[in-house]
């Protein structure tokens, strides 16, 4: 099932139209939403709505996020901070959170 979460925003110089794409589906017990786009405040209220109470149960797969914004940063500590697991974390991002526990 995929979902657009946000409405679609021109970017860029080339007036780009950029989403953040979400699509679930089951593996092994886990809730998976791969993400894919631009991850900003709007997408993290859209997204969390979307969530089951137990966070250890969903997996967040971050391959094709190509941009967040700090409060998606601040979003993405929390989650795995309350258990939820990252995958494919972009190194940027990855450093971005550690920088954000300080």
């Amino acid at each position: 099932m995929a979902t657009n979460a946000a409405t679609p925003r021109r970017t860029g110089p080339n007036n780009i139209i950029m989403t953040l794409r979400i699509e679930r589906s089951v593996r092994q017990g886990f809730t998976v939403f791969t993400l894919s786009g631009h991850m900003k405040e709007k997408e993290v209220v859209d997204l969390k709505a979307l969530f089951d109470a137990d966070y250890r149960t969903i997996v967040l797969d971050l391959r094709d996020v190509r941009l967040a914004d700090r409060d998606a940063v601040k979003f993405l500590r929390d989650c795995e901070a309350d258990g939820m697991k990252l995958e494919n974390c972009p190194a940027y991002v990855r450093e971005w959170m550690d920088r954000e526990k300080d």
